[in-house]
């Protein structure tokens, strides 16, 4: 698990760095370009997480095991950074969910043999 938040880390902290991003440029863009401004920002959100995904070597994927993705995870991880925190809090109550599940399998297991 430990390991996990270390390669997690730099992707929640590059993701919530992203959202104050947009965050910033909405007001500007909303009173230079209004009608355009959602998919501009779309745009500069993927661009950015891809040149952070691929610049600084953020994989997804591979903390979970799927190590033969290769550019594939990049993309997707840029993808991922690109949702802001909200993706990040879905990825870690499904990762509760999977640890949860796996404590009550061994507790079943354990208790089955005494």
């Amino acid at each position: 698990m430990d390991h996990l938040v270390e390669v997690l880390t730099p992707i929640l902290v590059v993701s919530f760095a992203l959202q104050q991003l947009l965050e910033l440029l909405d007001p500007v863009l909303d009173a230079v370009i209004k009608t355009h401004k959602k998919w501009i920002l779309s745009v500069i959100s993927l661009v950015l997480g891809l040149a952070l995904s691929f610049g600084l070597g953020l994989r997804l994927l591979e903390p979970f095991g799927l190590v033969r993705a290769g550019w594939l995870d990049g993309v997707l991880t840029a993808l991922f950074i690109t949702g802001g925190t909200t993706g990040f809090k879905d990825l870690i109550k499904w990762v509760s969910y999977k640890k949860e599940a796996a404590r009550l399998a061994a507790e079943r297991g354990s208790g089955a043999g005494a």
